[in-house]
């Protein structure tokens, strides 16, 4: 069994360092992206430190499976554990309800050519930036949490509409300057639960 998961798992790591850098490379000498979907490696380069987090701390649990232990042994590792969990569950919260929310929404931003459209699945969703009453971004307000990344940018449309844009879809910040004429409030949290 060993000889056969040591040749796996050096191919794994090879397929993905290889996948890395081919991403690297077509973003150096690519063309700037105009099209933003939910995407496997954003979600990845949203969750790297809650999953890093787990993958480190977790296997120090391994002791309470193992067998009985004292009272003051089960009061380290369930302290242990809620420091871990602290860190990694709200981020994986907000991952969840962010990708519930916009994995059928495909955003067309390019600044440049001042173009801008919004579809969920195959229809586009029709306004204009005169339509555009408010438009509120929600950003975390300390930059040192996991879930610091997870943001949204929530246009509130002249007709009651509501079109929600969150960071799954890919960084907002070029977006909310692009937006920045149509009465935009940046709005601080500790939590960006939409």
């Amino acid at each position: 069994m060993r000889r056969l998961l040591g040749p796996l798992l050096e191919l794994a790591v090879v397929v993905g360092a290889a996948s890395l850098l081919l991403q690297w490379v077509m973003r150096l000498f690519g063309r700037r992206r105009t099209v933003f979907q939910v995407t496997y490696w954003r979600g990845v380069y949203l969750l790297i430190w809650p999953l890093a987090t787990l993958a480190v701390a977790l296997p120090l649990l391994r002791p309470l499976l193992a067998g009985p232990t004292t009272g003051l042994e089960m009061v380290f590792f369930g302290v242990l554990a809620a420091v871990v969990l602290s860190f990694a569950v709200p981020s994986f919260l907000l991952h969840a309800q962010y990708y519930r929310h916009n994995r059928h929404t495909t955003l067309l931003f390019d600044a440049k050519q001042n173009h801008f459209e919004v579809y969920e699945g195959a229809v586009p969703v029709p306004f204009s930036r005169a339509d555009i009453e408010r438009v509120e971004y929600a950003v975390c307000r300390t930059r040192r949490v996991f879930w610091s990344n997870y943001e949204y940018l929530r246009l509130h449309l002249r007709d009651g509409r509501r079109i929600t844009l969150t960071s799954l879809l890919t960084g907002l910040e070029p977006l909310a300057e692009f937006l920045r004429h149509t009465h935009l409030s940046a709005r601080k949290r500790w939590f960006c639960w939409l």
